[in-house]
C-alpha cells in the first residue's frame, strides 16, 4: 500500500548512505544547503518501487545504475555497499513509519 513519504527522512538516508558525487562533508548537514534535493528523484523512486513490491536488489540495481550511468559516474569499489545500505534504510523506513512521520 502507498502511502506518503516524508523528504527529509529519505534525504537524511540518501546523504548518510549513499551521496553518490559526495556533496556532504563527513558528519555534515544537507539541510538548507543549495544541493539539498540532488537526489529527490533517485531517492523518490527507490522508495516507491519498495511500496510496489520490488526487492531490495532491484533497489540496489537501479542505485547503482543512477551512479554509473545517468550520473555517469562509472562504479566505485564502494557503490553497490552504499547502494545496498541505502536500499536497505529505506526499506527499513518504509516497515517501521507508521504514517505520521
Amino acid at each position: 500500500m502507498s502511502r506518503s513519504l516524508k523528504l527529509s527522512r529519505l534525504r537524511d538516508i540518501g546523504f548518510a548512505k549513499w551521496d553518490p558525487i559526495g556533496l556532504l562533508a563527513e558528519g555534515g548537514i544537507w539541510d538548507h544547503k543549495p544541493f539539498a534535493n540532488e537526489y529527490d528523484p533517485y531517492l523518490l523512486e527507490a522508495a516507491g518501487r519498495l511500496q510496489e513490491d520490488g526487492t531490495l536488489e532491484s533497489v540496489v540495481e537501479f542505485l547503482m545504475e543512477i551512479e554509473r550511468d545517468h550520473m555517469g559516474l562509472g562504479l566505485k569499489a564502494t557503490s553497490r555497499q552504499r547502494a545496498e545500505a541505502t536500499a536497505t534504510a529505506i526499506q527499513a523506513y518504509l516497515d517501521n513509519a507508521d504514517g505520521s512521520d
